[in-house]
């Protein structure tokens, strides 16, 4: 789309054929001497040393898996352990070529990733600041256990705290690093680079792509790790993620200190099975996994595949791949072939591959491996291996006694506060419009839909009443925009991106004018990439920057579900409230395109625990209401209806020019009534008044209630009103079952049951497909349908001589989809 990028056909039309760059295959050669000498003994035997260590802990957890007990400790271990014996070299080898400063985002099966990037980290801080992260952690009580379980100061004390804080974690406990609400597989700990692992496969590689993005934009050092296993190359979202950070723009629109690929690395754990299909030869196209680089980019994204049981090769490649990143040539892709000795988790019988397999990698064990080289080294006695297996043995086990015992590890207590995790669904935070410098390239003046948009009257009607063209008054969408360029004018944290969301100005024009005063970085056209949009905006969020996204479509949500579902919805939670994710996700209700492309999905969204869920219908709210959403530091969701996109102000007398913001969940009364309250979802509101004006003349005054908001919902105004009306009719364009005007209705019976005449009736789209737009009428309710069914089911002594086109009363329930 940007006109700088000429499509010329005398280029793209020219005879040629495309070269693949050799993809390197287990070409690590150098010799053990050179390594040692390069790192030194000591690093290498701490290594090895990390590596016994990991593959200690593991083996306690399948123990308790398998036996309840370990080491003379009885523990009943109930959650998940997806081990990764056999897989430590790839691990231990990537920790210790990167540096503290550098981000690691795991999988399901990371413990081993998890502690070699903490202990690789432990190893290269200054003590001083070790102390500062324990004391910081939980008040210090986590360290105060820490040097309970096992004597030691310094970085000793630091290692045990990192397994204990971890494990703890494991047992779902309150001194955990995520405080009990992550274990196994969503633990993480910022302070020494360990960045969530992820119990969805391939999620971590579009957050670690967005972290990647804050990181370049805010100029921070350090790369970003993206740990996944080989399956993950069937997920669509891992291809996304990859493409995002290899985005042509980066390198041809973007301007320094911000173009170049992203600092993000794709580091495939490849032990030839996901779960237990084999991939290279039966679930996969490809022989060898480093082949899907060159399905990407011109340069094949660097892709190597690397002898992951040998930790020196694993160090080199992630050594080299790192000085790429750093020199804004990401991103990178590592093939890392290891094995995995244990089963995909403590339930797996083997039956997937063969005992005589299993024996072939023996010989290939990366603890043996390091061992056998440093010993004939010199470099470790030949007991040395054996010594730091009983030393491993005796700090697990003093950290496990500490894990299970309840004065060191308390339990979560939830009997004592049986809402604290509803307590950490939202953090309720908000960070107001900073008090800053303009970040704009140029005066808003200088862009013409900017200046067009500023000559537009502030109100939405004229001097006698009348209602003002959408051309010369602010509409819905001028008060998003405005709230939008109002928030990315003065905070230079916040990004935007979507599809055509720069010059197009995003496809319904929320965005016009944007181009010409903010930068490539700040404002960006993102692929056709559902998933990868918000699963960035999640990283984005999470390394400290503000994400606002566009979907275009609400029918789009599903292309993005698990981002949105499991990963947006859940991260605050699961942190225990560390995490922050100030992420904005916008999406239009569709109208006249039909059933993919008109849903109303505020329902789906609104089902999802930790989603806060706003539908405006005014531009006055749609302007407070988006600057609020911009401002929380939770997730919002923004439904903007297409139909209601050019409607002006016409229940105030003007849309401040200035900045304002409005409480999220707050519904708000649009027309005062006594005879039954009319509860309205987004565009609903506008046939709901007109129903009104109708219901008067039958002499039935309505009242009518916007809703605005979906979660965070106030039910007060709304019980209020029924306490005067004694009847309320809940209207949506949702389809009806499941809705959240079902949701609605039901609330309000349960707690306003002593105030209702009447049971409160639910209208909305009927359970089928969105018709085109010759039929639009006959399926989203009209005012007429309110008015039917006010009159019949609350006034039926009003009841005009029409009916509309839902003859409810003539369709049975199974007919009516219900």
């Amino acid at each position: 789309m940007p006109k700088a990028l000429v499509i010329d056909p005398a280029v793209t039309r020219q005879r040629d054929s495309l070269a693949v760059p050799p993809i390197p295959v287990h070409a690590y050669d150098v010799p053990f001497a050179d390594a040692l000498t390069l790192h030194g003994a000591e690093t290498l035997r701490d290594a090895l040393r990390h590596m016994v260590l990991i593959r200690e802990f593991e083996s306690m957890l399948a123990s308790f898996k398998a036996t309840g007990a370990y080491r003379g400790v009885d523990y009943a271990y109930r959650g998940p352990a997806h081990l990764s014996i056999g897989q430590e070299g790839a691990a231990v080898g990537a920790a210790l070529a990167l540096a503290p400063e550098d981000y690691t985002f795991g999988s399901h099966r990371s413990h081993g990733e998890f502690l070699a990037k903490g202990l690789g980290a432990i190893a290269r801080l200054p003590e001083a600041e070790l102390d500062g992260i324990m004391a910081r952690q939980d008040g210090g009580r986590l360290r105060e256990a820490a040097e309970t379980a096992v004597a030691g100061e310094g970085r000793a004390l630091a290692e045990t705290f990192l397994m204990l804080g971890f494990l703890a974690e494991i047992f779902m406990r309150a001194t955990g690093f995520n405080g009990g609400m992550g274990g196994s597989m969503h633990a993480f700990f910022p302070p020494l680079g360990c960045y969530p692992n992820n119990a969805i496969v391939g999620a971590s590689a579009g957050i670690a792509t967005g972290a990647a993005l804050r990181r370049r934009l805010a100029g921070e050092a350090g790369i970003c790790v993206a740990h996944a296993g080989d399956g993950a190359t069937g997920c669509g979202p891992v291809w996304e993620a990859m493409n995002f950070a290899a985005m042509g723009q980066l390198s041809t629109l973007w301007e320094a200190p911000f173009d170049g690929g992203l600092p993000v690395l794709f580091f495939f754990t490849n032990n030839f099975y996901a779960m237990g299909g084999q991939t290279s030869g039966e679930t996969m196209g490809w022989d060898r996994l480093s082949r899907i680089g060159a399905g990407v980019a011109p340069n094949a994204l660097h892709a190597e595949t690397v002898d992951g049981t040998d930790v020196l090769a694993v160090a080199d490649a992630v050594a080299r791949k790192r000085a790429l990143l750093v020199d804004r040539q990401g991103p990178a892709l590592l093939d890392v072939e290891c094995y995995r000795i244990s089963g995909h988790s403590t339930t797996d019988a083997n039956a997937y591959r063969s005992r005589d397999e299993l024996k072939l990698w023996e010989a290939h064990d990366p603890i043996a491996r390091l061992a056998t080289s440093l010993i004939d080294a010199g470099a470790l006695a030949e007991d040395g291996l054996a010594a730091l297996e009983e030393e491993a043995g005796r700090r697990i086990e003093a950290v496990t006694r500490a894990a299970v015992d309840e004065a060191l590890s308390p339990s979560v207590d939830i009997v004592a506060h049986p809402v604290l995790i509803g307590d950490l669904m939202f953090s309720g935070g908000e960070t107001p419009v900073p008090d800053a410098p303009s970040t704009l390239t140029a005066p808003r003046e200088a862009s013409a839909a900017l200046r067009k948009l500023a000559r537009k009257s502030r109100a939405g009607r004229d001097a006698d009443g009348a209602p003002l063209s959408p051309m010369r008054a602010i509409t819905l969408r001028d008060g998003l925009t405005e709230a939008i360029l109002d928030r990315m004018e003065r905070d230079p944290r916040l990004a935007a991106w979507g599809e055509e969301l720069r010059e197009w100005g995003g496809a319904f024009g929320v965005t016009r004018g944007l181009s010409d005063v903010l930068p490539y970085h700040r404002l960006f056209n993102a692929p056709i990439s559902e998933a990868a949009i918000v699963a960035t905006a999640i990283g984005h969020a999470m390394a400290g920057g503000r994400s606002m996204v566009e979907l275009m479509y609400a029918d789009f949500i599903g292309r993005a579900g698990d981002e949105i579902f499991n990963q947006l919805a859940k991260w605050q939670a699961m942190s225990a409230g560390q995490l922050k994710l100030p992420v904005v996700l916008r999406a239009s209700v569709g109208s006249k395109y039909g059933a993919q492309h008109s849903q109303d999905w505020s329902a789906l969204i609104a089902h999802i625990p930790g989603l806060k869920v706003i539908y405006p219908a005014t531009p006055y709210d749609a302007k407070g209401l988006m600057a609020s959403a911009l401002a929380s530091d939770d997730p919002v969701v923004v439904f903007e209806s297409q139909r209601l996109y050019d409607r002006v102000e016409q229940f105030r007398h003007a849309v401040p020019a200035e900045s304002y913001t409005l409480p999220l969940g707050v519904p708000e009364v649009k027309r005062e009534g006594r005879d039954v309250t009319v509860l309205t979802i987004g565009p609903s509101l506008y046939p709901a008044l007109d129903a009104a004006r109708d219901l008067a003349a039958l002499g039935v005054a309505a009242e009518v209630i916007d809703a605005r908001s979906l979660v965070p919902f106030d039910y007060a105004p709304v019980l209020a009103s029924v306490a005067r009306t004694g009847h309320l009719l809940v209207v949506s364009e949702a389809s009806e079952r499941g809705s959240m005007a079902q949701t609605l209705a039901a609330t309000v019976t349960r707690h306003g049951f002593a105030s209702l005449k009447a049971a409160p009736i639910v209208l909305g789209a009927p359970n089928w497909i969105v018709p085109g737009a010759e039929m639009e009428t006959t399926y989203f309710p009209q005012a007429h349908d309110i008015v039917d069914a006010v009159t019949a089911e609350f006034y039926p002594d009003r009841k005009p001589n029409r009916r509309g086109v839902r003859d409810w009363d003539g369709l049975s329930l199974a007919r009516r989809g219900l």
